[in-house]
Formats: structure tokens, C-alpha cells, sequence
């Protein structure tokens, strides 16, 4: 299904690409963007609608998780982040405070380690997940959350650089 999300984001650049404007970007190597936009252009059709039918399925079957739920709680994350991008299931990210004097520095020794990484003090955050065309509900329950918590209050210190 990732063939979708790329050709979709490639086509969305279209044009940045057919003007070469894309060498302009600062990022250029195997895995970044621009790069990902040029060779999505070689995706065979057949490819496309293969991962639009399995896209589908998966569409089915987040939905159904919902049935039993409104909002799911999970950690800010890759995954995440790949699922409601390819099932269209809203999603919002909201601060829920600042690391402790034990978190590790970025990058970490670990450096798969994203959620944890970024040192003391850095903000974390907590992703809603909601139910298709549940923006709404999503929303609120986002707002409630932020009301009663104040994180989006809080900001890091900020310290000079050296």
C-alpha cells in the first residue's frame, strides 16, 4: 500500500518534478523526496490498482476496530502515522509534556529510538486516532483533553548555542 502513498505524493509534486524544479531541494539522496517523486513515476499501473484493493481491506478493517471505539490512544509514531495516512482515518497529535532529566540525548545511541529520543526537557506527544468522517468528535475530544491538561502550555527552555 505504500505504492499508493507514494505515487499519490508524487503526483501531488508533479509538477515541482516535470520542471526540475525538484533539484532545488536540499535533500537529495536515495530515500528523500524528491528522489521518491522521480521513481514513482515508473510505477506500472497494474502495481497501483493491487495496492488499491489491499488499501481497501485495510481500510475495512481499521474502520471495524472502531466499532467498539471513539478515539484510540497510541504513541506519536511512524506507524501510526503510515496507517492513517493510507485508511484516511483522522488523526491529531497533541503535546503531553516534556521529557525527564533521564531521557537520552539526540540523537540517542539507539537512534531507532524516536521516541525517547531529543533530551531533557524536549516535548513528547500522544496521537488521537478517530473513526472515518470523525473529525468532529476527534476534534472535541482533542480539545477536552488539552483543556484539562494545560501541556500545550508548557514549552522547553531554551538555552543558547555554543
Amino acid at each position: 500500500m505504500v505504492t499508493m502513498l507514494t505515487a499519490e505524493s508524487a503526483a501531488a509534486f508533479d509538477e515541482l518534478t516535470r520542471t526540475g524544479k525538484d533539484k532545488l531541494l536540499t535533500s537529495q539522496k536515495d530515500y528523500d523526496w524528491p528522489n521518491t517523486f522521480r521513481t514513482a513515476r515508473f510505477i506500472p499501473a497494474v502495481e497501483y490498482i493491487q495496492a488499491a484493493r489491499a488499501r481497501r481491506l485495510a481500510m475495512d478493517a481499521v474502520a471495524k476496530v472502531f466499532d467498539d471505539f471513539d478515539v484510540i490512544v497510541a504513541p506519536t509514531s511512524d506507524e501510526q502515522l503510515v496507517i492513517t495516512n493510507l485508511t484516511g482515518h483522522p488523526a491529531v497529535i497533541l503535546p503531553n509534556g516534556l521529557r525527564g532529566s533521564d531521557a537520552p540525548k539526540y540523537p540517542s545511541d539507539d537512534a531507532s529510538d524516536f521516541q525517547n529520543a531529543g533530551g531533557p526537557g524536549t516535548p513528547t506527544s500522544l496521537t488521537f486516532l478517530g473513526k472515518l468522517y470523525g473529525e468532529a468528535e476527534l476534534l472535541a475530544f482533542a480539545r477536552a483533553y488539552q483543556e484539562a491538561t494545560g501541556f500545550h502550555l508548557q514549552h522547553p527552555k531554551l538555552t543558547p548555542r555554543s
